[in-house]
């Protein structure tokens, strides 16, 4: 018996001041798939993941995540939830180093109270161990071991997107939405970050959500692709099934870069 989707949205639909930028959306995604969302620029990608994630609240649809559903879902719900977010322009705090930035993913991870871990009591110093642990677990497996002790603003575009991937992961999250996470990167750098996309499916079973332009990357890297235009969606399949979709032809595959 197949599994319950891990995420299912069902209707959905945006507008900003009457503006319709997503219509009448719905697709699943398996538990532990790479589900790509493309198409072209301004085709309601991004508003779709804000959405998910609770930045954005839907006009209309729900919202189903793991066997419960929501008519709306708020930001720190989806953070409990365990819904994590990359950003397309890196969010990351620029004058702090690359450890304590993966250690803000943590947060919401943490055991001891306020007043613990100001007068360093209780269960203050055992969990600020514990949270240091496992950054230093992510930091390992992205591979940025060096740079840890590094000032996040003073690095490549290339490793401070790595370091926004490591802090999402810190949150141990069963979904994580990656916006773009290889804009600007050359063939080299979107190889590399595709290796640690791939790992983080394997390794922890993380169900991913991402936007990605290149399609060539897509297609080796999804078990499903979901194809928007203008706001509505126009293919939904294998990627080798929407590869040779006439409408997604039409609306992305067609179009030259």
């Amino acid at each position: 018996m197949a599994l319950a989707p891990l995420l299912e949205l069902q209707g959905i639909s945006l507008s900003f001041k009457g503006v319709k930028a997503i219509t009448d959306i719905s697709f699943a995604v398996a538990r532990g798939e790479i589900c790509a969302l493309i198409g072209p620029n301004g085709a309601g990608k991004s508003s779709l993941l804000n959405v998910i994630n609770g930045v954005y609240q839907a006009d209309e649809g729900l919202i189903g995540f793991n066997g419960a559903s929501y008519r709306r879902m708020r930001s720190h719900q989806a953070a409990l939830q365990g819904i994590a977010r990359t950003f397309q322009n890196i969010a990351l705090f620029k004058g702090m180093s690359v450890l304590d930035n993966v250690l803000t993913g943590r947060n919401l991870k943490v055991k001891s109270s306020w007043v613990e871990q100001v007068l360093g009591i209780g269960r203050a110093s055992a969990d600020e161990a514990a949270q240091r642990r496992r950054a230093e677990e992510v930091i390992d497996f992205l591979h940025i071991n060096q740079w840890r002790n590094s000032i996040v603003g003073t690095l490549p575009y290339g490793l401070q997107k790595r370091v926004e991937l490591a802090r999402a992961l810190a949150a141990e999250p069963s979904l994580l939405l990656l916006d773009e996470p290889m804009a600007g990167m050359n063939s080299e750098e979107k190889a590399e970050m595709s290796r640690f996309i791939l790992d983080t499916q394997r390794e922890f079973g993380t169900t991913i959500v991402l936007i990605e332009h290149d399609i060539g990357v897509v297609m080796n890297l999804s078990d499903h692709v979901v194809v928007l235009d203008y706001g509505r969606k126009v293919g939904d399949g294998t990627p080798d099934e929407v590869r040779n979709n006439p409408k997604v032809i039409a609306a992305y595959l067609g179009i030259k870069h």
